[in-house]
């Protein structure tokens, strides 16, 4: 069974249009953990979270204790914030291919992958979603609404998930 967090940039990302729906069914359990919570401030993301957070398959507390001296000592950070969770728990599963980190953030998924964890971000997500069914059309408008608000996408990134769920799509 793998364990998926979910840090702050995809909430807010899939938050700001409405669609952290998205991330379900992405792994059992699915966590947000709160450090990772309180860094998302805006609304509407916020009310969003809040709300996807009270659905029965998110938890919002880890499985395990996090080590979180171990990932300050990785990171050369002076305190435990939403990123240095996120290592934290990675380095507590011990085997680290039952984790998966959904980020955006580049530092974070570097990190995780480095220490043996699944890292994914916001495009992997809505490419898993058209794997699972979600029409290709549907995703392409979806990637285009976060393209309009904000997740930072080069050119190249956008086409490249647009060829992405064409081919998860099976066209």
């Amino acid at each position: 069974m793998t364990t998926v967090y979910v840090d702050a940039t995809t909430l807010i990302a899939l938050g700001t249009i409405d669609e952290l729906d998205l991330l379900e069914g992405v792994g059992e359990p699915l966590v947000v953990l709160p450090s990772v919570t309180v860094e998302v401030t805006t609304e509407p993301e916020r009310t969003n979270l809040e709300r996807f957070c009270d659905a029965e398959s998110v938890r919002t507390d880890p499985p395990i204790e996090p080590a979180d001296e171990q990932a300050q000592r990785v990171l050369d950070d002076g305190e435990v914030n939403g990123d240095g969770r996120l290592v934290a728990v990675v380095i507590a599963h011990g085997d680290a291919e039952d984790v998966g980190i959904i980020s955006d953030d580049r530092r974070v998924r570097t990190v995780c992958q480095g220490l043996g964890a699944t890292v994914t971000g916001t495009i992997g997500v809505l490419v898993r979603a058209v794997d699972h069914g979600l029409a290709a059309d549907e995703a392409q408008r979806i990637l285009r609404r976060l393209d309009e608000h904000g997740l930072h996408m080069t050119a190249a990134l956008r086409d490249r998930a647009s060829v992405l769920i064409e081919d998860a799509s099976g066209r």
